[in-house]
């Protein structure tokens, strides 16, 4: 059988000298899912702008069908046959579905846009891919899962033979990602090609075919999902053995977070979260489990004073944290590793130097009569690039230059250069590859080992599992289950009550909740 698409020898260097591709060799075969993995910074985001046309190679050459091509724009590759859904979907909320998939390739009636044909034809797709999307709500109103359906059907619609998939699962429950992958089978037998992008290495085994794996902007191999594991599939990614294994607290310490009857109200009115009562004890992780919106992110931040509290009360080694501002709480060892690194924990034009002191510009060691003591800054960035393993050419390099897992790292650095007493973790590992990962995941358990009251909130419930000690699910902005971690305890399990599937009776949320 000959190869569908083929990606020769492919180069891209970017201004400034960064080589993201170089000799990059990709072969797809027409009906398979193929998955291309690498950590970050490895060219697999590149490579897939060059397949879609959003990039344009400075060497190399792409086949289709076996005949060379060159895209110039996606509109291009999509005219030759090739989708992309993307991590972060393209959608406008207040559209119904069949707008959606439609928009910009509208059918007509004379002039009119033909709305009946449109419905009819999405709802055809919908069916024949298994996709199960009805046509007509707002797309605002569903789900993250059913959203990344609608994508599918936007490029299904356009005929798309090649569907690049950036990331699918990073958002989704367990039961989300079953059905997606019952979607993924569906496209194949009815002749479609997929290429996947993932970092979860366990689903890349399961849905894969055949897998390329990639390294500082090169291929490093190609094999057979059934010929590997797990383990040897990291290793390849990373050039050395990775064990993403924690051990999970021996201790447990005094009671150092009580949040009490907590609700909190967005700025519509609308209620965010209601009820929630929570204890978090020194030397432990507690879990936040929920699909993406359903009250965790906004606990947080109410936790960490960005968000006002509606009602109740959260209490830190005793102290009510209602009035205090954010550097009151802070100086009560209360530290923050938020979402979303750059928009909300660097600054990316600033210094590496700069970063690793912005939420210490109150203390004496490094403010002097109210000027920067910038000796002591330096060398305090120093330490700190050199203790959290930090790639970077020096302290005075800009922040927003380094890659994903090393930016992660600088604001990991700055919030457990000193010992906290309640740590708030969010996304820890979002976008982050597998050495990062590693090193990220055991700079929590110490703290945690140190004496800290840790909540986690992760998308990944593989990370979840992996190190926390009690978990919590949300569902609407309430908790629905509680759960101390065992082996036991599968991603399946927890799934059916993010997605409101099942009620855990009130003495088993008790004792978990303790």
């Amino acid at each position: 059988m000959a190869p569908l698409l083929q990606a020769i020898s492919i180069g891209k260097t970017y201004p400034g000298g960064t080589v993201a591709n170089e000799g990059v060799n990709l072969t797809i075969m027409p009906g398979e899912v193929h998955a291309v993995v690498g950590e970050n910074g490895a060219g697999k985001s590149t490579l897939m702008k060059i397949l879609f046309g959003m990039e344009q190679p400075d060497r190399g050459e792409l086949l289709l069908d076996g005949k060379p091509v060159s895209f110039t724009n996606p509109r291009e590759a999509i005219d030759s046959g090739i989708g992309m859904v993307f991590q972060h979907f393209s959608l406008v909320p207040t559209f119904s579905v069949y707008e959606n998939v439609v928009l910009g390739s509208e059918p007509r009636n004379g002039v009119k846009f033909d709305r009946q044909k449109a419905i009819k034809a999405v709802r055809e797709l919908s069916e024949r891919f298994r996709l199960h999307v009805d046509p007509l709500p707002p797309v605002g109103q569903l789900p993250v899962g059913q959203q990344q359906r609608v994508e599918i059907l936007k490029a299904l619609y356009r005929d798309a033979r090649i569907l690049i998939l950036d990331e699918p699962t990073a958002v989704l429950a367990p039961q989300e990602v079953a059905e997606l992958f019952i979607a993924v089978r569906s496209l194949v037998e009815q002749g479609r090609t997929v290429i996947f992008i993932a970092h979860k290495l366990p689903e890349v085994l399961e849905i894969s075919d055949r897998i390329t794996v990639m390294r500082a902007g090169k291929t490093v191999g190609e094999v057979m999902a059934r010929d590997v594991t797990e383990k040897s599939l990291a290793t390849m990614m990373v050039g050395r053995e990775v064990a993403l294994r924690i051990d999970r607290a021996k201790r447990e310490g005094d009671l150092v977070c009580e949040i009490k009857a907590l609700r909190i109200v967005g700025e519509n009115g609308t209620t965010l979260a209601d009820d929630l009562n929570i204890k978090v004890h020194g030397g432990e992780i507690l879990g936040l489990v929920g699909v993406e919106g359903n009250g965790q992110a906004e606990l947080m931040q109410a936790v960490a004073g960005l968000r006002p509290i509606s009602q109740g009360v959260v209490y830190l080694n005793g102290q009510s944290l209602g009035p205090m501002s954010v550097r009151d709480r802070r100086a009560q060892g209360l530290a923050s590793i938020p979402e979303d690194r750059i928009a909300q924990g660097l600054a990316p034009g600033a210094s590496v130097a700069e970063n690793l002191v912005a939420t210490k510009l109150a203390d004496r060691r490094f403010v002097r009569k109210g000027l920067l003591d910038l000796k002591a800054i330096k060398a305090n960035a120093e330490k700190l690039i050199e203790q959290f393993s930090i790639r970077v050419g020096g302290p005075k390099f800009a922040v927003g230059t380094l890659s994903g897992g090393n930016m992660q790292k600088v604001v990991v650095a700055r919030e457990l250069a000193e010992q906290p007493t309640l740590l708030l973790v969010n996304q820890p590992t979002r976008g982050v590859d597998l050495g990062a990962t590693q090193f990220i995941w055991e700079s929590i358990t110490h703290a945690r080992d140190g004496g800290a009251a840790v909540l986690l909130s992760s998308a990944d419930l593989s990370e979840l599992l992996a190190l926390s000690d009690r978990l919590v699910v949300f569902y609407r902005g309430k908790i629905v289950a509680a759960f101390i971690n065992t082996d036991a305890l599968t991603p399946e399990t927890l799934g059916t009550y993010m997605l409101g599937l099942d009620q855990q009776d009130a003495e088993t949320m008790r004792a978990a909740l303790r």
